[in-house]
């Protein structure tokens, strides 16, 4: 374990945070995980107590998490105390887990200005509260079709986490520890969050500007197997993209029924949705690899580099050749409420 050298002063006594996890029945457990290791990692890094945090239930018992697991000690939510931060902890069955109780709760916090958050679909109880309308809000992909239904004053997105004034909304799986590492950078820096992400041999930390990968068949439906088949030789075809023409051909469709796929299902139309595979991949290459650029344009199919960079910045809003120094220098599009 390195220490902050001259990161933060170790003797300097750092103003503390306290967050609190309420659990609801089957609340996801790598999600809370996610969340809280990255604080106890942040304390051992900084060598003081910068982060407190507390697991919540409504009655103060421990609840089951959705792998039949729970965690102790936890405290019932009205001897909770003052906390700077509440997620609500969702997972599986969510709507089940949503009580007129903990709505009751929800809104009373809501109140007393206690800033609120949710962790994989601990969103949806406070889009039920009422507590998300005209917030930009994250929930996990498969909750996002369904959200945008019966919640429309809610800004719903596929991002990985959203921070939307005193609202922190992210998917679930390894997102939490993004939101919480962009969370330690604004209070400790980046020095810190960067030794905290590489305690957890994390490759890089995205941020707001991250957009969660949905798969395919969950956007459109199993049985939608003529579009999936399109995509996937697409995406078998990423170095030597085919025209239109050739994935017609070869999936047995017409050019204007794949067109009509696209516009009904995506709302786009098949040449941006092949381009925005392409980039995808492009910046998946400059992230996590060597690659020099060249080999980037032609491995993602790309004719020429001026043309690559011009996608790329339409994209992504700077060139390829600026990823990696954002990378590397943390200076990255922070979250949108606090530019």
């Amino acid at each position: 374990m390195r220490n902050l050298g001259d990161s933060v002063d170790p003797a300097a006594a750092l103003p503390r945070s306290r967050f609190a996890f309420l659990t609801l029945p089957n609340y996801s457990l790598i999600a809370v995980s996610n969340a809280v290791e990255p604080l106890r990692m942040a304390n051992r890094v900084v060598g003081q107590t910068v982060y407190e945090w507390s697991i919540v239930s409504l009655d103060g018992r421990p609840v089951l998490a959705s792998n039949g697991l729970d965690l102790a000690p936890t405290i019932a939510l009205d001897k909770l105390g003052k906390v700077e931060i509440l997620f609500v902890c969702g997972g599986i069955d969510v709507r089940e887990a949503v009580s007129a109780p903990l709505l009751t709760a929800l809104r009373r916090l809501a109140d007393r200005r206690v800033a609120l958050g949710g962790l994989c679909t601990g969103g949806y109880a406070l889009a039920r509260a009422g507590l998300l309308d005209n917030y930009r809000a994250t929930i996990h992909w498969e909750n996002l079709s369904a959200l945008r239904e019966e919640f429309p004053r809610v800004q719903i997105n596929d991002q990985v986490f959203s921070i939307d004034r005193e609202r922190y909304t992210c998917s679930g799986g390894t997102a939490p520890l993004d939101l919480m590492l962009n969370l330690i950078q604004l209070k400790l820096g980046l020095r810190i969050s960067q030794l905290v992400s590489e305690q957890f041999v994390l490759e890089r930390v995205r941020s707001d500007q991250d957009r969660q990968y949905i798969p395919l068949r969950a956007q459109i439906g199993a049985s939608q197997r003529s579009m999936i088949k399109v995509a996937q030789l697409m995406e078998e075809h990423i170095e030597k993209p085919l025209s239109l023409d050739r994935i017609a051909h070869t999936t047995g469709l017409s050019r204007r029924q794949i067109e009509r796929l696209f516009k009904r299902h995506l709302d786009c139309v098949p040449k941006r949705y092949y381009l925005e595979m392409r980039l995808r991949r492009a910046r998946e290459l400059l992230l996590q690899t060597a690659m020099p650029i060249m080999d980037v344009t032609t491995s993602c199919g790309f004719k020429s580099p001026p043309h690559f960079s011009r996608c790329y910045r339409n994209q992504f809003g700077h060139p390829p050749s600026a990823e990696r120094l954002i990378q590397k220098s943390g200076v990255a599009p922070w979250p949108s409420a606090l530019r």
